[in-house]
């Protein structure tokens, strides 16, 4: 039986619908807003986090009711039903990928308060178990300084990483993170529009990316000029910022090795698990990706990865990683295997 359809006829009972508000700093230099949709009924209540960057969008959210939510659904019919309404009515989001990440706080609000008002898990209902799960801490080095990867090895010493390289690393930035052997993720960035981090393809970066071994490349922008440097290592090559389904997996430039898993990319439930499935079938590798959740959404995004690929890279960190210092005793890697006993929970 395909994965959604173990989960679409779940009945689902919405009585309200309240948000509640995070802010934090991050190690990246700003000011994280996030907002998480909180579902209640039954006596039960379903959380799922909307982590679209504009805080201007979130703030919109003052005043608007979501009160067309509440009623008798089925989890697909819920689905349906968000799909097809506005979930930005106070004004467009800053960025249409914005809609999907709205979408997935509400679906997976609704999943989680589904699979507790039927007294189930995730895991049950999928009729998978859960296994420790390996994680990278993701982080910038300003100006290719590799002092902050130093500083983080000094407090957990098996610590990997996923980075996100740049035009400004020298040749001694790579020759130190080579020595560190503990890079596994290089994020090119070579697919965001109009954002803080759009970075223009440059084929010496690719080419010194591509020198340090062991590292799965994410997100290169093919171009003439980078295609053949991209194409010799094609097996190193994992997708992230286009991927939102089957439909965009399959329009890659080829067949992929590795994929970025991102739920809030995909929008919905079904979009997700039909992807997860489509890539089981044909080996490719996965991981998982955070998008410095401040709340729920990280256990969620830990969750999947514990459930459906909890050996790759996931870049899952637990949040004291997204902090602008480096704690002095951070946890350790894997993450012991969640119970899991309701919902989408991580016990």
């Amino acid at each position: 039986m395909p994965l959604y359809d173990r989960l679409a006829d779940l009945p689902l009972r919405v009585a309200s619908v309240d948000r509640d508000r995070h802010r934090r700093d991050t190690s990246s230099g700003f000011e994280r807003t996030t907002t998480t949709f909180v579902l209640a009924g039954g006596g039960e209540r379903g959380r799922g986090e909307d982590v679209t960057y504009e805080t201007a969008d979130h703030e919109a959210l003052e005043g608007v009711a979501f009160d067309d939510l509440s009623g008798e659904w089925t989890l697909d019919s819920f689905s349906r039903h968000v799909g097809e309404r506005d979930c930005f009515p106070a004004k467009p989001p800053e960025r249409e990928d914005f809609r999907h990440y709205r979408r997935w706080a509400l679906e997976s609000a609704a999943l989680d308060l589904a699979l507790r008002q039927a007294d189930t898990s995730l895991a049950a209902a999928l009729d998978r178990n859960p296994s420790p799960v390996r994680f990278v801490a993701s982080t910038r080095l300003d100006g290719g300084d590799p002092a902050r990867v130093r500083e983080f090895l000094a407090a957990s010493p098996a610590l990997e990483f996923k980075l996100d390289p740049t035009p400004e690393w020298t040749a001694e930035t790579f020759d130190a993170l080579r020595e560190t052997g503990a890079v596994r993720i290089l994020d090119l960035k070579g697919h965001y529009e109009g954002t803080t981090v759009d970075q223009a393809p440059d084929p010496e970066l690719y080419e010194r990316v591509f020198d340090l071994p062991d590292a799965v490349v994410e997100d290169p922008a093919i171009t003439d000029a980078t295609r053949e440097v991209v194409g010799r290592n094609r097996e190193r090559v994992s997708w992230d910022a286009p991927i939102t389904g089957v439909e965009s997996v399959e329009a890659l430039p080829f067949e992929p090795s590795w994929l970025n898993v991102k739920p809030s990319r995909f929008g919905s439930v079904r979009a997700l698990l039909e992807t997860l499935e489509w890539a089981d079938e044909r080996d490719v590798a996965l991981y998982g990706g955070g998008q410095f959740e401040l709340g729920v959404g990280r256990r969620h995004v830990q969750l999947l990865a514990a459930l459906f690929y909890p050996d790759g890279p996931n870049d899952v960190a637990p949040p004291v990683y997204n902090d602008p210092g480096v704690p002095d005793d951070p946890p350790t890697s894997p993450l012991p295997a969640p119970t899991n006993s309701t919902g989408l929970s991580w016990e």
